[in-house]
C-alpha cells in the first residue's frame, strides 16, 4: 500500500548534471527522479520507508544559462584514502590554490516545479511504524519549512530557494511547454543493491509533466 504527497520547490539555478559529460557539467532538461527523491528525504526519511516518485510538474519554461566555475582539476584517489585509513602513510589535503580549474557550466535558471510521490514500508518498519504515522510527520514538517537537511536542487551549491506543500491554483502550462518532448535516456536512480549500478529510462515530457515509471517497469535500463 502506497501513501502519496505533493510538494513544491523552486530555486535560482540548479544543475542535474548528465553523466555522459564526462569534464563539464551539463543540466539534464528537467529534474531527475533521483534528485527528486533526495529533496524528499531532505524532509523526512527513516529506514522503516522507501520514497517513489511518481511524476515531476516543470512550472516555468526550460531556461539554460552558461556559468564559469572553480572546480578541482583532480580527485583524492581511493587507494590513497585507504592507505590513511588504514595508517599506512600518505595525505589526503587537496588545496583550491594548486588545484583550480575553471570549467564551464550549462545550468538550469528560474526553476518550479511540483514533485508528486509516495512512500512504502520496507521489512525494516517496527512495530512502532505505521503509514499515518510518517504521513503526518512528513506533512507537518513540510508546513513548517523544516528539514534534516536544506533541499538543493541537483548540485549542493544550488539550494532550494523555497519548498513546501503545493497550495492555491497553479497557472496554466506555459506554451513553450504544451506537448510532447523527447528527453532521452534519463538517470532514473542508482541501484545500491547491485553494485551502484545507474539506471536509465526513456523520459518524455508531456503537457510538462514528465510521468515517472514504476521501478520494475520495461524500458528501464542499466
Amino acid at each position: 500500500m502506497s501513501f502519496g504527497v505533493r510538494m513544491r520547490v523552486s530555486g535560482e539555478y540548479a544543475c542535474f548534471t548528465r553523466p555522459e559529460m564526462k569534464v563539464e557539467r551539463v543540466s539534464y532538461d528537467v529534474m531527475t527522479p533521483s534528485a527528486a527523491r533526495g529533496i524528499l528525504e531532505c524532509v523526512h526519511w527513516k529506514p522503516a520507508i522507501r520514497w517513489v516518485v511518481d511524476r515531476i510538474t516543470v512550472l516555468k519554461p526550460i531556461r539554460f544559462q552558461s556559468v564559469r566555475r572553480n572546480e578541482l582539476s583532480s580527485k583524492v584517489s581511493g587507494q590513497e584514502a585507504a592507505r590513511v585509513a588504514t595508517g599506512r602513510g600518505g595525505r589526503l589535503e587537496t588545496f583550491i590554490e594548486d588545484d583550480r580549474q575553471q570549467r564551464v557550466s550549462l545550468l538550469l535558471t528560474d526553476v518550479d516545479y511540483i514533485i508528486d510521490a509516495h512512500f512504502e514500508m520496507t521489512d525494516r518498519a517496527g512495530p512502532e511504524d505505521n503509514p499515518g504515522k510518517h504521513l503526518d510527520i512528513f506533512t507537518r514538517r513540510l508546513a513548517k519549512g523544516q528539514s534534516f537537511q536544506h533541499p538543493v536542487l541537483g548540485c549542493r551549491e544550488f539550494s532550494a530557494t523555497d519548498f513546501g506543500p503545493v497550495s492555491g491554483d497553479l497557472s496554466p502550462v506555459d506554451d513553450s511547454l504544451r506537448g510532447e518532448r523527447d528527453l532521452g535516456w534519463m538517470l532514473y536512480d542508482i541501484d545500491h543493491a547491485n553494485g551502484r549500478a545507474p539506471c536509465f529510462f526513456r523520459a518524455k515530457l508531456v503537457d510538462g509533466v514528465l510521468h515517472v515509471p514504476p521501478r520494475a517497469e520495461v524500458g528501464l535500463v542499466s
